[in-house]
């Protein structure tokens, strides 16, 4: 047969393709007893008209696929065929199921070859995602097995059915449809010969599956991000400082962001408030600010609506300085994140140390993590928040040359790629020539993406321009992570060979 006459369309069965279906049935499943009997399909069609999905070619059908909703827990567990059947052959449909059943897929032989069967099975995906159900499990046929049973235990020839050491038309073409192997199920059709009464019981998770919730209470899957690319400058008061930070809060606000983020050490300037020959005692004197700043950023977060990540600053405890950033939510709670890793200036000039863990937060609006600044150019720390569902990483910093810009820039971007996630820097611009060591800024703010078809070409989702005060927005889909996750050009986080290596935290939760 040539393509040229293919003239192929995806529909619903109805009930006048009866006729036709069972042509097809009886010549597919001749070893297994045929075609359901007509009320059976009618029964189908009229239960769950959805889940009845056929090809045809010039007004011929040639591939089927057949459908019902069941309740999850009872399916994803070891049962027999014959528990989706009632009285008189019906196939039970669960009208408020939480899954999908796939009873059947079948192909007319002569139209083998031309991949339809993956289109059969990409429309149920389609469905199992509208309707918004968290899987399509199957019990699947291994049709080669009685060829290996005086060999090899059906668990051996599944094993060797996913090493391709051995070829299962049904098997094979399930795992290539990323369908996996939840368990094996014994006595599933005893009539079946070909399987020796065996089957795979197969599942496909819905990625996008969202457990019911109330509207208030549902998350969005996009955000807006807000960045402010500080810009540097003297004050005269503490109270002048905080005015311009809640300047940039009800900007952000107003155009709907769900995040805030401000640069490392963005609160500096107050350290022209004091003597600046010694540096150590500078940077006390700014901590001294630290839990105003965090009061009044989370109040603003609570009137303005905004979850605000407060950038960073010195917080002295126990006469030890941490260099720390406050995630403050827009319902009143607030969390911190200290800098892991100080660079040689914290160390040498301020004696700050480092934090001792970091963590993911949840929010209204994704799970997030902060690292600041030097933090992002260890990849360990990225890895053991994408473990935890990382969705956006937010990056403050502070540098003063290009060159120690692009070390954070290249780096950010690096997270993003390996651990698929959106990475978000923020900086300041600028000369403050009233601050020794913190004279002079060099950013440019940006927003990047992992590198795949859903996002930008260069994986950048917005940026600002360099060493220029301003706000940067940028609209971010999280559902696209969730898709790129699963069935992205590359799978970094499904392909790690954990069983090679691994990060490990050595601190407690």
């Amino acid at each position: 047969m040539s393509p040229d006459d293919l003239h192929l369309q995806l529909r619903n069965l109805r009930e006048e393709d009866y006729p036709q279906l069972k042509l097809l049935m009886d010549k597919v499943y001749d070893d297994i007893g045929g075609a359901w009997e007509e009320h059976t399909i009618f029964n189908l069609i009229r239960d769950f008209p959805e889940g009845q999905i056929c090809l045809e070619d010039n007004g011929t059908i040639v591939g089927v696929a057949l459908t019902v909703r069941v309740t999850y827990d009872k399916f994803s567990n070891p049962h027999q065929y014959d528990d989706l059947l009632g009285k008189r052959d019906k196939i039970l449909n669960e009208s408020n199921g939480d899954a999908l059943y796939g009873l059947d897929v079948l192909i007319h032989p002569d139209y083998r070859g031309y991949r339809l069967g993956r289109r059969l099975y990409d429309a149920r995906k389609e469905l199992c995602m509208q309707f918004n159900l968290k899987a399509i499990l199957a019990g699947g046929r291994i049709v080669n097995y009685h060829r290996y049973s005086d060999e090899i235990s059906a668990s051996q020839y599944l094993e060797k059915v996913r090493r391709r050491e051995i070829y299962d038309p049904i098997l094979t073409f399930q795992l290539a449809n990323d369908f996996n192997v939840r368990r094996l199920l014994h006595k599933y059709m005893p009539e079946d010969k070909k399987s020796k009464g065996y089957a795979t019981l197969l599942e496909w998770s819905n990625f996008l599956y969202e457990p019911a919730d109330t509207i208030i209470s549902a998350r969005s899957r996009n955000v807006r991000i807000g960045a402010v690319q500080w810009q540097m400058r003297a004050v005269e008061s503490v109270e002048e400082l905080l005015k311009q930070v809640e300047y940039f809060v009800d900007a952000l606000s107003s155009y709907k962001s769900d995040f805030a983020l401000f640069p490392e050490f963005f609160n500096a300037p107050l350290m022209g408030l004091t003597d600046q020959s010694r540096q150590m005692e500078a940077i006390r004197f700014l901590a001294g600010f630290t839990e105003r700043f965090r009061k009044e950023m989370s109040q603003m977060a609570v009137s303005y609506n905004i979850n605000i990540i407060t950038g960073s600053m010195p917080l002295l405890e126990d006469d030890s300085l941490y260099n720390v950033t406050y995630l403050c939510r827009r319902d009143g709670s607030v969390e911190e994140q200290r800098k892991i890793h100080i660079t040689p200036h914290e160390k040498r000039d301020w004696v700050i140390e480092g934090g001792d863990k970091v963590q993911v937060f949840q929010t209204d609006a994704g799970r997030v993590g902060i690292l600041v600044c030097y933090d992002v150019e260890f990849p360990e720390l990225g890895r053991l928040m994408a473990e935890e569902g990382l969705e956006i990483l937010f990056v403050p910093f502070w540098t003063d040359t290009r060159n120690a810009y692009l070390r954070v820039r290249h780096c950010a971007q690096a997270r993003a790629i390996e651990n698929e996630c959106y990475v978000v820097i923020c900086g300041s611009v600028g000369n403050l020539p009233e601050v020794e060591s913190l004279d002079v800024q060099y950013a440019q703010s940006s927003v990047f993406s992992p590198s795949d078809f859903a996002f930008p070409h260069d994986a950048v989702m917005s940026e600002t321009t360099p060493n220029t005060e301003m706000l940067m927005f940028s609209d971010l889909n999280l559902d696209e992570l969730r898709y790129l996750h699963h069935e992205g050009s590359v799978t970094n986080l499904k392909d790690r060979r954990t069983d090679m290596y691994s990060v490990n935290k050595k601190w407690r939760a």
